[in-house]
């Protein structure tokens, strides 16, 4: 196991484009991170130069105690499982497995205990003699990651490993992962542009947008907490809803009166940190498992949205009501066994106390 440090790195290529910017992130030893955002964000690059597939432009790159910028890729200790399995399809299960280990004259009778183990523990125990042709999409992502847990490196990179599975599949390989990180309490850095695994996977989450990092947290705090306003849109299925408007202080109290046409009161709490935004303008953030809620849980300001429904997603234990007040559009999750009908208007009540407020022009989130 070992910790993995990156300081002030930052990668350009030709043309002065710049895919990571500045970024210092610290992987605990044993830690799970996983890095999320948007393709093109830098994200695989930033795992390619941990690998040592890509040069890092500036800053340092250190696994364990050890600066590996100049170091090459073979003598990193690390392993890395890609979007593509990469499996050699002449060679059985058992030959993909032990070939990085016969690159590195690891002993016969070693090289099989520790394929045996892997196998054992990733459910590949009679797979060993068939070639990757004659095996399932998710075998075949089991025999990838099996060839790198083999190696028993100090760090473990995914870069989309999942991508090219089912959706079912792709839940079955989360699963397996999470049980396997809490087996081998191995570092572990995953790279996807898929929420839902890095929610479910990461002990912490790097939120990352045009080579920048936005914010890292830990899985419940991304999603209670966004730093700003990409990552408050990007975290959520459905995303947060978006309201413009602007904050008006008087003696009776703060409230937000959004352009879309409606009031929300502003608890005392929140008036504080509001107040020198009076006259200026703000963006409420509003998830939607907030908005549409029933009156025994709404608690608080009597708070009502008009709107007219435009789209009904029934999701089975949920459904997701596509709405609009005035031009703004939004987004509410309530119970399968409320009805709604397109066209029909309704008030949505709003849970108060779970509103966020972002700076228009800055986009952070108002504390």
């Amino acid at each position: 196991m070992a910790r993995v440090a990156l300081e002030n790195v930052s990668k350009l290529y030709p043309g002065n484009v710049k895919a990571v910017d500045k970024l210092t992130l610290e992987v605990r030893d044993g830690e799970f991170v996983v890095l999320v955002g948007p393709s093109g964000c830098g994200k695989s690059t930033i795992l390619r130069m941990i690998a040592g597939l890509e040069d890092v432009t500036s800053g340092t790159v250190t696994i364990g105690q050890r600066v590996v910028n100049d170091v090459q890729p073979k003598d990193r200790d690390i392993a890395m499982v890609f979007q593509n399995y990469a499996l050699y399809p002449h060679m059985t299960v058992r030959q993909n497995m032990a070939f990085a280990l016969k690159l590195r004259k690891v002993g016969k009778e070693e090289t099989e205990s520790r394929i045996r183990a892997t196998a054992d523990m990733l459910g590949l125990s009679e797979l060993l003699d068939r070639l990757p042709k004659a095996l399932s999409g998710g075998q075949r992502q089991r025999v990838a990651v099996g060839r790198a847990i083999v190696r028993q490196p100090a760090a473990f990179l995914f870069d989309e490993p999942l991508s090219n599975l089912d959706a079912k599949l792709r839940v079955q390989m989360r699963l397996e992962l999470a049980r396997l990180h809490n087996r081998l309490g191995t570092t572990m850095i995953y790279v996807t542009h898929d929420q839902a695994e890095a929610m479910t996977l990461g002990d912490r989450i790097v939120v990352m947008d045009d080579g920048v990092v936005r914010q890292i947290a830990a899985p419940t705090e991304l999603y209670d907490s966004p730093a700003d306003l990409f990552v408050a849109g990007f975290i959520g299925v459905p995303q947060m809803n978006f309201f413009a408007g602007t904050i008006e202080a008087s003696a009776t109290g703060v409230c937000f009166r959004a352009d879309a046409g409606f009031e929300l009161p502003v608890s005392a709490e929140m008036a504080g940190r509001l107040t020198a935004y009076a006259g200026k303008p703000v963006t409420l953030g509003l998830r939607p498992e907030h908005i549409g809620v029933s009156e025994s849980e709404q608690r608080g300001s009597g708070l009502r949205i008009p709107a007219v429904v435009d789209v009904v997603e029934a999701m089975g234990s949920e459904s997701y009501i596509h709405l609009h007040t005035g031009n703004t559009s939004f987004v509410s999750r309530v119970d399968a066994h409320r009805r709604f009908e397109p066209g029909q208007e309704c008030l949505q009540a709003v849970f108060v106390e779970k509103a966020h407020f972002f700076d228009t022009a800055t986009e952070r989130r108002i504390e």
